[in-house]
């Protein structure tokens, strides 16, 4: 768990507990990411630590509040329904509308501020959401062209060797491997033309240059289980 750390000029990431996860320890610890976009605040899949995570949130808080001081605006952007989490305590706090998918409405008490980010429509700080999976996911994996970055909920981690990879989370079998070679990663082919720098996955260290060329090598690689 970890207070807010600037990874790059206008990119923070911070830390906290997975608060429902028990499969074990890949997953247990999240991450979560603030991008100052010209004038604007991007929050993606923010998840405030807990009273007994680590230092608590203040630390977090603290960077955060005066990230959005600083800023015109501030918006909480989710890539999955999910990664809700934290997304409404931050929306009180900085009058922050929340932009995601379909499913997150269903996970927040009041709606008023949410929009649904549609796929190849630009939205706050210019970001713009991909459709992914067939059948289609419901996570929205999420350019961010401010940082030439692309944001991933679950679909990709960073694994615990360090390399980029489709996320299964099921035992691999030889079905579940054709499955994401032959429908899932063919759905991301439109991601590999993103000039992507930066790769930012909720599991796993963050990939923080030539993110194009890890892209690609994980979705020419198998899906990665994570009790493997």
């Amino acid at each position: 768990m970890s207070a807010a750390a600037e990874l790059a000029p206008g990119l923070w990431r911070w830390t906290a507990r997975h608060p429902d996860w028990h499969p074990g320890e890949f997953g247990a610890e999240v991450a979560s990411f603030a991008l100052v976009a010209g004038e604007e605040l991007l929050l993606v899949d923010p998840l405030l630590p807990g009273d007994d995570d680590g230092d608590g949130p203040d630390a977090v808080l603290a960077t955060l509040d005066a990230l959005a001081a600083a800023a015109a605006s501030t918006t909480v952007l989710i890539t999955i329904g999910y990664h809700v989490r934290s997304a409404e305590p931050l929306r009180d706090r900085y009058d922050a509308p929340i932009h995601g998918p379909r499913t997150v409405a269903g996970r927040l008490g009041d709606t008023k501020a949410f929009t649904i980010l549609e796929p190849g429509v630009p939205g706050p700080g210019g970001v713009v959401a991909h459709a992914i999976g067939r059948p289609r996911r419901s996570e929205l994996p999420l350019w961010l062209p401010s940082h030439a970055a692309l944001a991933f909920g679950d679909a990709l981690v960073t694994t615990t060797a360090g390399e980029l990879r489709m996320w299964c989370q099921e035992p691999r079998d030889e079905q579940r491997i054709a499955f994401y070679r032959d429908r899932f990663a063919p759905t991301l082919a439109a991601l590999r033309d993103l000039p992507a720098r930066r790769i930012l996955t909720t599991h796993g260290p963050p990939i923080l240059d030539d993110g194009g060329r890890h892209l690609a090598a994980a979705l020419d690689a198998e899906p990665w289980f994570h009790h493997e």
